[in-house]
């Protein structure tokens, strides 16, 4: 079969990756791909936010299966376009997508199923947010409504904070139309987890827990990320929890969903934070999650296209989800400046002592060829992911692959799962 996936990161080169494991896939696509992913699949020359061109390009190849990646084709329609003219897709409408495109509709979603989340207020005017701020003890989340890449969550200390990201978002509009509105919330403390799990109609299958790092420096400080690591599984996430969390979050969710008229198919994303009180959620996303899917996939022991073509066609109760028993850890090395303005075009070296090595693979988010060379050309450039036996085995290992490359500026954490270590 001919399978497209949409997307230029680290998710999508691991996507390509697990995919290009199947027996049953004979040609593979990426539009637009990068260095890593080149080797892999073809690449188009197409950008993720142009539906038209990559529906046409889908019906002229004949492709069996299209799987987006990002967030941003799903919030436009591209699961719609693509329905319309009869194409097989994996992922979710645009009105089901809207449980991550908009956080104003999230919140409201959790509200009406009782689906455990922090208290929080809606507000488009800035002044209204300002003295509702103003009335508050910090700290306290300020959110940006639409999508942001991963920079829309400010968590401020005080007054003064709350001043400054609020007037990024509503005066300045830093972040455009996607803070028009704002969600503030109250803050919430604990361990947070990622839980994603593949959905069908009301069928529910959720993948192991990882946990990702949000924050740019270590000891979980700076502004967020997209994610600057993650490893799998989580060694204080029970199976006891793990139940609830699908009972009391995950089914709600796409129950709820669905008497709102949206039924979801796809992969549900449960950003989760362990409270005295239990999980709550701190977000939904419409799509699987950077940089977990590169701890979850080398887990995976099924043919992740079984399992896609399951949930787009309807069939994901009949499937059995299984998982190797071993951990992996993703570091990601970024762009010097990142999440800030950071340089492209320097030259990465050392990936080709990589490229032997067992149980050890890079996956590119933000790189392309540049003269026969590859360089970098995004914030995140990199995610090396190591699996072995134990999280401590996976994470020296992945380390050590780190330290064999080398471009100009790089920055990474130097303390990913060490908490679970403890």
């Amino acid at each position: 079969m001919k399978v497209l996936v949409i997307g230029s990161g680290g998710r999508e080169h691991a996507l390509i990756w697990k995919i290009a494991q199947s027996p049953k896939v004979s040609c593979l696509y990426c539009a637009p791909g990068n260095a890593g992913i080149s080797k892999l699949a073809r690449c188009i020359d197409i950008a993720v936010n142009h539906l038209e061109k990559l529906r046409d390009f889908a019906q002229k190849e004949k492709i069996d299966l299209t799987v987006v990646g990002p967030e941003l084709p799903l919030a436009q329609g591209i699961v719609d376009e693509f329905n319309q003219k009869g194409l097989p897709i994996f992922g979710p409408s645009r009105e089901a997508s809207e449980i991550e495109s908009s956080k104003v509709f999230s919140k409201h979603l959790m509200k009406k199923y009782n689906i455990p989340t922090a208290n929080y207020e809606v507000f488009e005017d800035s002044e209204k947010a300002w003295t509702y701020l103003k009335a508050q003890t910090f700290p306290v989340v300020i959110k940006a409504d639409g999508l942001a890449a991963g920079k829309g969550v400010f968590i401020v200390k005080n007054l003064e904070e709350a001043r400054e990201a609020l007037d990024a978002l509503m005066k300045e509009k830093k972040l455009g139309e996607a803070g028009r509105r704002v969600v503030i919330e109250e803050f919430l403390a604990g361990e947070e987890v990622s839980i994603l799990a593949f959905c069908s109609g009301e069928t529910v299958v959720p993948m192991v827990p990882s946990q990702d790092y949000k924050k740019i420096f270590d000891g979980d400080r700076g502004p967020n990320t997209g994610g600057m690591g993650a490893y799998s599984p989580v060694p204080f996430y029970s199976e006891e929890l793990n139940q609830r969390v699908l009972e009391e979050i995950l089914k709600p969710a796409v129950r709820g969903l669905k008497r709102e008229g949206r039924e979801y198919k796809g992969v549900l994303y449960a950003g989760l934070i362990l409270t005295p009180q239990g999980p709550k959620v701190l977000e939904f996303n419409a799509r699987f999650g950077d940089p977990e899917t590169q701890v979850l996939l080398p887990r995976l022991k099924a043919d992740l296209i079984d399992i896609l073509m399951a949930v787009t066609e309807g069939t994901l109760d009949k499937i059995d989800l299984q998982w190797e028993d071993k951990a992996a850890v993703c570091v990601v090395m970024a762009s010097r400046g990142y999440p800030g303005e950071y340089p492209k075009g320097k030259v990465i070296t050392g990936l080709e002592r990589l490229e032997k090595k067992e149980e050890i693979i890079v996956f590119h988010a933000g790189t392309e060829f540049q003269e026969g060379k590859v360089v970098t050309a995004g914030g995140r450039v990199l995610g090396v992911t190591a699996w072995d036996k134990t999280i401590a085995k996976a994470r020296e290992k992945a380390y050590e692959g780190v330290k064999e490359i080398y471009f100009e500026g790089m920055y990474y954490r130097q303390d990913i799962a060490l908490k679970a270590l403890r």
